[in-house]
Parts: C-alpha cells; sequence; structure tokens
C-alpha cells in the first residue's frame, strides 16, 4: 500500500482506495474539499441551518447518533475553529452528552433539503460547558434559542476538518407549518414499544463514585 499521500482520512479508509482504486480520486477530494478550517462560506452556510445530525460515541466505540433543531443560528459559530450549541432537559438519558463526557470525538452533518440541496461535515473535539460559563465566554450567544427554556449546558466544539456532502441524492422538501399532533396513534414513548410489553431490558447502573463530570458555573464539577 502507497501512503506517501498525506490524507486526513483514517487508514482505513486509504487501504480501501487503495483497495478499490480510488486513492487518487480520493486524494484530489482532500486537496480540494477537506479543510481545517471553516470557510466563510461553511460559516454562513451554518447559521442558517435549523437542523443537524450529531454522531458520537462512547470511550468503547459504540455509536449514537441524534437530531437537533432551532432556528437559523442555533448553531453558533464561535470562529473558524470553534462551534457551539446548548443542550437542553429531554428524556434524561442523556445519549450524546453522556458519550462526549467519554470520548470527546463528535461528528455532525447539516444539509440543506429546501434551497442549495448540499450537505456540510463537521468533524471535532467537544467538551461541555455549563451555561453561566459559556455566555461569560461567548457574550454573543443567543439568549433565546428555545422560547421559554434555558440550557442545562453547551456542547463547544473544536473544529478539526469539514467538507462538502454532495448534493446528488438529497431530496427536496417544502418548509410547512407543522400540523397539529394527531391523536389517532400512540404517544412517543410508547410508538416503537411491542404491544403487552411490561418490562424494560436490564441496564447497567453506574456507581455514584464512577458517575461522569457534569458541567457547573465557575467549572466545579459533580
Amino acid at each position: 500500500m502507497n501512503d506517501t499521500h498525506e490524507s486526513p482520512g483514517s487508514v482505513g479508509e486509504r487501504r480501501l482506495q487503495q483497495f478499490l482504486g480510488t486513492a487518487e480520486q480520493a486524494g484530489d477530494f482532500y486537496d480540494r474539499q477537506v479543510q481545517a478550517r471553516l470557510t466563510g462560506q461553511m460559516a454562513g452556510f451554518i447559521a442558517r441551518q435549523t437542523m443537524m445530525f450529531l454522531s458520537t460515541a462512547d470511550a468503547g466505540g459504540a455509536c449514537d447518533i441524534t437530531f437537533r433543531a432551532g432556528p437559523p443560528g442555533f448553531v453558533t459559530v464561535l470562529d473558524d475553529r470553534t462551534l457551539t450549541y446548548p443542550e437542553y432537559r429531554g428524556n434524561g438519558v442523556l445519549a450524546s452528552a453522556g458519550n462526549i463526557t467519554e470520548n470527546p470525538h463528535v461528528g455532525l452533518l447539516f444539509v440543506d433539503f429546501t434551497h442549495d440541496h448540499i450537505g456540510l461535515h463537521v468533524n471535532g473535539a467537544a467538551r461541555l460547558r455549563a451555561d453561566e460559563d459559556q455566555r461569560r465566554a461567548c457574550p454573543g450567544l443567543p439568549a433565546d434559542t428555545a422560547p421559554g427554556r434555558r440550557p442545562g449546558f453547551w456542547v463547544h466544539i473544536t473544529v478539526e476538518e469539514a467538507y462538502v456532502h454532495c448534493s446528488k441524492h438529497i431530496p427536496h422538501l417544502e418548509p410547512a407549518p407543522r400540523p397539529r399532533q394527531r391523536t389517532d396513534r400512540p404517544r412517543d414513548g410508547e410508538y416503537f414499544v411491542a404491544p403487552g410489553r411490561t418490562g424494560a431490558p436490564p441496564h447497567r447502573r453506574v456507581p455514584p463514585a464512577q458517575a461522569p463530570p457534569v458541567p457547573r458555573p465557575g467549572g466545579a464539577r459533580v
């Protein structure tokens, strides 16, 4: 295998490129498209987006992917190497944030389904910051991304690479007001639960002494 091309890709992808004969094509993509910092066009694109997909993994590599949404600018570009967005109290599982406390590597995917039909990948390293600490450090943060709700904390991301997701198979979606919640379907918590199921699978309990750190104002950890 020839690894002389300096590539931002993983060893695994470069091996497959060599095996399948796509190394030159991939090298051209790395050279032209993969950026170590956000360009002005990327920053403007992120500022217009109202949704993103977030990928995390725990220390053992078990992956999780989720969806985040908010008004344009809910993901704030602090500079060409830094992004941040607020996390709110949800179902209490904290899957993504929990993974970040074990493994800082995150992947974000922004997709424009309505206008330019293109996507942007942003990969980097994340950490959690208390709301007060993040606002003190970054006074220009939006004040009301979720009306009536206060962030539990912020996810602060250092950008490591950013690159385009091609438009070829991105569907066109038309923005429309969300209809009123249907009453003839199961509630969210029951939607995918088999009828008659009475118990949840056993889960691993974390002893209090080993619980992950939670951000608190002033940088304290509990």
